[in-house]
């Protein structure tokens, strides 16, 4: 938000059906709790709420898969209308995972009638709000998406990564046109403004797979055809700025990120955690934040067991510096929160030294050198190495503040 606000570009903020749902997701938050919450980090940081656009990621059946196909959709129903009312405005209609009873794979047709069905909810939804027609939902739609938080096998182990076909491009939108209008959706139809596609990015554990623009050309040229239309990529996380400068110029032109924003947050409060070993000798004295943690993950393995693989060393280390960051889950348990909080105070008793703080920040001692980052406060150098990946999206995109400096 802090970015945003500096570059004065919109700034775009999701949740996805696992995260924030109407039974409160792995956050414990329904969405009208999770868009109040932005809300007020808006208020707190001065940034126009008229600059401020909420996405639902991953709208659909996906949280209720283990149910028969019917009620799976009653509860997706719920879920799409329970963010429109919410206030989100751009909504990925993702009905493309298998239900109980469904033959597997879907057929694009089933996915297709499915996000229709979705997107009447969503519209139903949308007329009892008195909406203007620029407040009215847009629609992501397509299905080829990565694994959400990255996969789980080491890339090429398991699967070749295929880029889309454009031949799939053109039969996933004319299922949609054909799906939306047969449920009377014409107007919603012209809202739809991006498809999901793959552009041959990916991560796991372990590894990243860089955007190679030469393979992707031919889907880059397909969207052309469909007017008013762009891409949208998943898990373009770790991506060179290079590349997501070319993923842009290829149509690509929404581009998500998640892990990518809390594993820089990992590295800089475990930076912290070091240098404050070397400044508090006494060992009852320190947060103990990296065994605090560890411990955490240890007793709670639900979110990151079904991830990592291997020897007990390799998942201990996965723990902690995975690509997939399954750390990030942990940082709002209440014995973190204390333990994180603890690190802070302790380093703002004693500061370190410029040469303590390029051994462990070298970014930030950089930047305070060079009248970049004026802020001397431990938080500040969290949140300054955390915006270097966020600015890094908002120049590819063009959305960035060249006049821009503090940070």
């Amino acid at each position: 938000m802090q970015q945003a606000l500096a570059d004065g570009s919109p700034l775009l903020i999701e949740a996805t059906c696992n995260q924030v749902n109407q039974y409160g997701g792995y956050t414990g938050m329904q969405p009208a709790d999770f868009f109040g919450q932005v809300q007020k980090l808006a208020e707190a940081e001065g940034f126009p709420k008229d600059q401020l656009l909420l996405g639902g990621d991953h709208l659909g059946p996906n949280p209720w898969r283990h149910l028969p196909a019917e009620k799976a959709m009653l509860q997706a129903e719920i879920l799409v209308i329970s963010y429109v009312r919410a206030g989100f405005r751009k909504i990925h209609l993702d009905a493309s995972m298998a239900c109980a009873d469904d033959e597997q794979p879907l057929s694009v047709a089933t996915i297709a009638q499915r996000a229709a069905r979705l997107c009447a909810a969503a519209e139903q939804a949308a007329s009892q709000l008195n909406l203007a027609p620029a407040s009215l939902p847009r629609y992501v739609i397509g299905t080829e998406v990565p694994v959400p938080g990255g996969a789980q096998h080491t890339p090429g182990e398991e699967e070749v990564l295929q880029v889309t076909a454009v031949a799939d491009v053109a039969e996933t939108l004319e299922a949609h046109r054909k799906a939306f209008l047969a449920e009377g959706l014409e107007g919603a139809l012209t809202r739809v403004v991006a498809l999901v596609t793959q552009p041959g990015v990916e991560f796991d554990d372990q590894s990243v797979i860089d955007y190679q623009p030469e393979q992707a050309q031919a889907l880059s040229k397909a969207i052309l055809a469909f007017p008013g239309l762009v891409f949208e990529a998943h898990s373009t996380d770790y991506q060179t700025e290079a590349a997501l400068s070319a993923l842009v110029r290829d149509h690509f032109a929404i581009l998500k990120v998640g892990p990518g924003v809390t594993f820089a947050w990992r590295e800089a409060l475990f930076a912290l955690s070091h240098i404050e070993d070397e400044l508090f000798g006494n060992i009852e004295e320190r947060s103990d934040l990296r065994g605090v943690v560890e411990r955490r993950m240890l007793a709670d393995p639900e979110h990151w067991a079904p991830y990592y693989r291997g020897s007990e060393e390799a998942q201990r280390l996965a723990r902690r510096y995975s690509y997939s960051d399954r750390i990030r889950y942990y940082w709002q348990q209440p014995d973190v929160l204390v333990a994180v909080d603890c690190l802070i105070d302790n380093i703002r008793k004693k500061r370190p030294a410029d040469t303590l703080l390029s051994q462990y920040l070298p970014q930030v001692q950089a930047a305070r050198r060079a009248g970049i980052l004026a802020g001397d406060d431990p938080l500040d150098w969290l949140r300054f190495e955390v915006r270097q990946v966020i600015a890094s999206y908002a120049r590819a995109c063009g959305l960035s503040n060249p006049e821009v400096k503090a940070a």
